[in-house]
């Protein structure tokens, strides 16, 4: 949406912005907003401080985070902070560089016993919930089934508690970056084009404005 082929050049001022504008327009629903990459492996003092913002200037009410149980204790820290925690495992796109791109995880024993230890250390430390992402359908089947928070899926199948698309997808805004798993319900990419082209064509013929 903002030109970026990744997220990782998103930073904690765009996504204070970014949320703000989200919160400011739907004032009602439950609203977690992305920690930005590399951000939850600064000092905890400075991940709380980042986090504070996302709620206090971005309106938040909870904040994601993406990892692994290397974080338990940075995340058990926010937490006891006040921090509404959801967890993020498998695939984390802000890791895409080291992670091999953008593939499935969970195909390999040892993915799979890494994801369900992953999703235990978030519970531990007291995230209220997990978001799994492009995990094979039996080992989020497994997620879910292991913790008793919430596990939300995108692209990892139908067993999990609930689901996520992102809305760029859902409305078919990006052709050219279209993951497998994603189901696009229209395509306001062509409609847009389609109608900038017509408005221009008709400035060009003299036709607009009358």
């Amino acid at each position: 949406m903002l030109g970026h082929s990744t997220t990782l050049n998103v930073t904690v001022d765009v996504m204070v912005h970014h949320t703000a504008a989200v919160r400011r327009t739907e004032p009602e629903s439950l609203l977690v907003a992305d920690l930005p990459f590399a951000q939850a492996h600064l000092a905890k003092e400075e991940v709380l401080q980042a986090c504070t913002r996302l709620i206090q200037e971005g309106g938040a009410e909870a904040v994601k985070i993406e990892g692994n149980s290397n974080l338990e204790g940075t995340l058990n820290y926010l937490v006891d902070a006040g921090i509404p925690i959801m967890g993020h495992v498998g695939l984390l796109p802000q890791r895409v560089n080291t992670l091999g791109g953008y593939r499935k995880f969970g195909k390999t024993d040892e993915e799979r016993d890494s994801l369900l230890e992953d999703a235990s250390a978030m519970q531990r430390a007291g995230c209220f919930a997990i978001l799994g992402e492009m995990i094979e359908s039996k080992v989020a089947a497994e997620i879910t089934n292991s913790v008793k928070i919430p596990h939300i899926g995108i692209g990892s199948g139908p067993e999990c508690d609930g689901q996520i698309l992102v809305c760029t997808d859902v409305l078919g805004f990006q052709s050219k970056l279209h993951p497998s798993f994603v189901k696009t319900y229209a395509n306001l990419e062509d409609t847009i084009l389609d109608a900038y082209r017509a408005y221009s064509r008709e400035v060009k013929d003299k036709i607009f404005p009358e």
